[in-house]
């Protein structure tokens, strides 16, 4: 399936269930699938079988061609361009203060490349994660601790990272000001798993 059809049909239930006011676990009850499933589906990190589909939209109480009206495959170019009013914003439920603005994820054979940016508010809050690949970090603004494992570094703007994501992990804001850091995952389908 066409990477842009992907993330239209995920950004096209992210919005309708907003517009609803309904959360992820609410959604996901009555069309029978887990929330990570759906927020998988949300994010473009995992293409939907036809019946898991027709269980959301009908979850959604929407006609199956007002769902897809506005969702079609682009021409095949040899770049990606996406305009930043395009970017996807979400706040994770699990998490306290983790703004992230979903920017591109692409398939490309056993990976998947995922790009976002994530602010980091003061006081924000989340447990440890792990994910099933590697992550490249780099701060664009503010300064963040790293907890890695049992180790923890201290990020400055313009620092970056690399690291094994199966390795527990946590950001943590210890300023009174926002951080923002760029951050790419090469993830291994299919079990991506939240990201960190």
């Amino acid at each position: 399936m066409n990477d842009q059809i992907i993330a239209d049909i995920g950004k096209k239930v992210r919005s309708i269930r907003q517009q609803q006011n309904l959360k992820l676990h609410e959604v996901a009850r009555s069309a029978n699938i887990s929330k990570s499933l759906l927020s998988k589906i949300e994010n473009s990190r995992s293409v939907p079988s036809l019946p898991v589909l027709v269980s959301i939209i009908q979850a959604l109480n929407m006609e199956f061609s007002t769902f897809f009206e506005g969702i079609e495959a682009n021409s095949h170019t040899p770049y990606i361009h996406k305009k930043k009013e395009d970017y996807i914003l979400t706040e994770k439920e699990s998490a306290i203060g983790f703004i992230y603005q979903h920017i591109l994820c692409k398939h490309a054979n056993s990976v998947v490349v995922e790009v976002v940016i994530l602010d980091l508010q003061p006081g924000s809050k989340r447990n440890f994660v792990t994910t099933d690949g590697y992550e490249f970090k780099y701060v664009l603004s503010g300064a963040v601790e790293y907890h890695i494992g049992e180790h923890i570094v201290e990020m400055q703007a313009g620092d970056s990272l690399f690291f094994d994501g199966r390795v527990p992990h946590v950001p943590v804001n210890t300023s009174d000001k926002n951080c923002s850091m760029l951050v790419v995952y090469l993830l291994t389908p299919p079990d991506i798993q939240a990201h960190g």
